[in-house]
């Protein structure tokens, strides 16, 4: 389970990398700056200068660039918004009187290699008599092992297996509506968890 420590240790972690990208640009910057300085300030005048001021030139710029690419890598690494790992949207429907306060709600993504925990996006009543809990997720890791597991306090637990092949294509449209694969709960009642307990869920 993804506890507060955790979540303050990657929370540093990523700071951490965002301080570091940032010394080695504004290091790697004022390298090339003073090197450049020096190098304009020599008077050539043969094409073999003419070239060497090109090429350095095009040196400097393809060193800014990688710079601010490795800034712009760590900034949306530590706020979550990394484009390059798919992430899972959800909606879950179950009876009203199960969810009373979303911050009371605690959803996790468990694989074979992490948990992530989840974002908690609204919640919406319905006209069944149930009510919609929205929400998303990232996949971090390669793998099809992946479990969503709901964690109401007080009322149970409740694990929805995610069908999604381990390097899942993203998709427009929800999915159908799955059952829960595992509920532990007390107050589940005597309403079949078929009829009360769906996910559906797509990749974004």
């Amino acid at each position: 389970m993804t506890t507060l420590s955790s979540l303050w240790t990657e929370s540093a972690d990523g700071r951490l990398g965002i301080l570091m990208s940032a010394l080695s640009g504004i290091a790697m910057a004022l390298a090339v700056g003073l090197a450049m300085t020096v190098y304009f300030r020599l008077s050539y005048r043969t094409w073999r200068d003419v070239a060497r001021h090109g090429f350095a030139t095009l040196a400097a710029i393809v060193l800014f660039a990688f710079a601010a690419y490795d800034m712009r890598h760590a900034a949306l690494a530590y706020l979550g918004l990394n484009p390059s790992k798919p992430a899972v949207e959800f909606e879950i429907r179950m009876p009203r009187e199960m969810l009373t306060a979303t911050t009371d709600t605690q959803i996790e993504l468990h694989t074979d290699r992490n948990q992530t925990l989840a974002l908690v996006e609204g919640v919406r009543d319905l006209s069944d008599g149930r009510t919609m809990l929205r929400g998303a997720v990232a996949l971090n890791h390669r793998t099809a092992d992946r479990v969503l597991v709901v964690n109401l306090p007080g009322k149970g637990i409740f694990e929805f297996r995610l069908r999604l092949p381990a390097e899942p294509h993203r998709s427009e449209q929800f999915g159908p509506w799955h059952l829960a694969d595992r509920i532990a709960s007390p107050l589940a009642g005597p309403v079949a968890p078929q009829d009360a307990y769906t996910i559906r869920y797509r990749v974004l």
